[in-house]
């Protein structure tokens, strides 16, 4: 099949969790069919990165990414508007001619658009099946849920129902949906309409470049994989280190914990001073940092989806500490392959138990491996994604039915 694939991020290098998803399911649609990629940025791309996609893309096109302006003249006319202001205000001529040009001329059997930012290109095209890939509807859900002042949760719960009627509608464009937990399956559920083929796809690691073999880990090493700019890790970091880490320390004065990530335009003056913290800004390659700590954490209070950050550790054999929110999507056993702690100082007892004993931090590790071994390796979840694209192609012959 020809594949035309609308990205939101440029997937190379696949270096945050959005672009690790992205990239894996590219290579794994390439492997049977000719993928045409069409992708925003969010800065300039070096042709190295642009050589690293190609050899799998029969074509790479790049359209400058602009991110949303909350009081832009077209963002403060949104509010008149059915459609969510963000998409209103980050809406890209460029990159709908480019993608009516591409059907236009390859005739593509599907075109699939990867998070919901992408679906206005694809919604209305005729004559191809559409598939969406990744639909995440808990965060907007969750802020309108969430306790809070009247008018915060007033303006939340609105914002959600504008969400809900919009992607409502704009399911019923799509012959295909992806979601990547079974909690974001049932919200979806609630929107979609009976003709759609919706499936769960979750996240995944890539097998082979995460083992657990980057030396001797340093004692008393905790440590949290996840750029500060998106807010959920921001949040959950700040409630880390108000409500955790003084436990932590105190009991084990030693500890240290290191946030990875990028820091641009994170207000740092917001997060707690604390002994023995180290924010590393971004890194070219994590690895290395969360293969040599002793435990890894994810305490966190918002966002969807299943959480990379969670399997790339316990890949690298480093034993893992969540909440139920942080463990959220994935199939794992607590008290075995990770540690469930739900309240601060659960978690702090939990992490202070693990650092002070290195046989049961041997046993973590070795059962969380297996378990994303056996269950979340990229090379089997990609397969079930082109299968799953497979299915809903044969089923919508769009282009001799004339499908809408």
């Amino acid at each position: 099949m020809r594949i035309l694939f609308l990205s939101r991020w440029f997937a190379y290098p696949p270096d945050n969790g959005s672009k690790i998803r992205i990239y894996h399911l590219l290579r794994r649609l390439a492997e049977t069919h000719e993928v045409d990629l069409i992708s925003f940025a969010a800065g300039p791309v070096l042709r190295s990165h642009a050589r690293a996609l190609r050899e799998f893309c029969r074509l790479v096109q790049v359209v400058p990414y602009r991110p949303f302006r909350s009081r832009s003249s077209r963002a403060m006319l949104g509010y008149l508007s059915r459609q969510p202001r963000s998409v209103i205000d980050t809406f890209s001529a460029e990159m709908e001619m480019l993608t009516g040009e591409a059907l236009r001329e390859r005739r593509h059997d599907v075109v699939i658009a990867s998070q919901l930012d992408m679906a206005p290109y694809a919604a209305a095209r005729q004559g191809v099946v559409r598939v969406l890939e990744e639909l995440e509807l808990t965060q907007p859900y969750e802020r309108a849920r969430a306790p809070g002042p009247v008018g915060t949760r007033l303006g939340a719960g609105l914002t959600w129902r504008k969400q809900a009627a919009y992607v409502t509608g704009l399911l019923g464009r799509f012959q295909g949906c992806t979601v990547v937990s079974e909690n974001e399956r049932v919200l979806a559920e609630r929107l979609c309409s009976e003709h759609i083929n919706l499936t769960v796809i979750p996240n995944g690691v890539d097998l082979d470049a995460a083992r657990p073999e980057w030396g001797e880990p340093e004692p008393d090493t905790i440590v949290y994989a996840g750029a500060l700019t998106y807010r959920p890790n921001f949040e959950a970091v700040r409630y880390f280190l108000t409500q955790i880490w003084p436990a932590v320390r105190a009991a084990r004065p030693g500890a240290q914990l290191r946030v990875t990530g990028g820091l641009e335009g994170v207000p740092l003056n917001r997060l707690p001073q604390s002994e023995g913290v180290t924010l590393t800004g971004y890194l070219d390659d994590v690895r290395p940092v969360v293969g040599r700590s002793w435990v890894s954490v994810a305490p966190l209070l918002h966002g969807g989806g299943t959480r990379l950050k969670i399997l790339e550790s316990l890949a690298l054999g480093t034993p893992v500490v969540a909440n139920a929110k942080g463990a959220q999507g994935l199939d794992l056993i607590p008290g075995k392959e990770i540690f469930i702690a739900e309240d601060p100082d659960a978690f702090a007892e939990a992490l202070v138990r693990l650092l002070a004993d290195a046989e049961l931090r041997a046993c973590l590790s070795a059962a969380g491996r297996e378990a994303v071994e056996t269950r979340y390796g990229w090379k089997a979840i990609g397969g079930r994604f082109r299968t799953f694209v497979e299915r809903v192609a044969s089923e919508n012959r769009c282009v001799e039915a004339g499908c809408v």
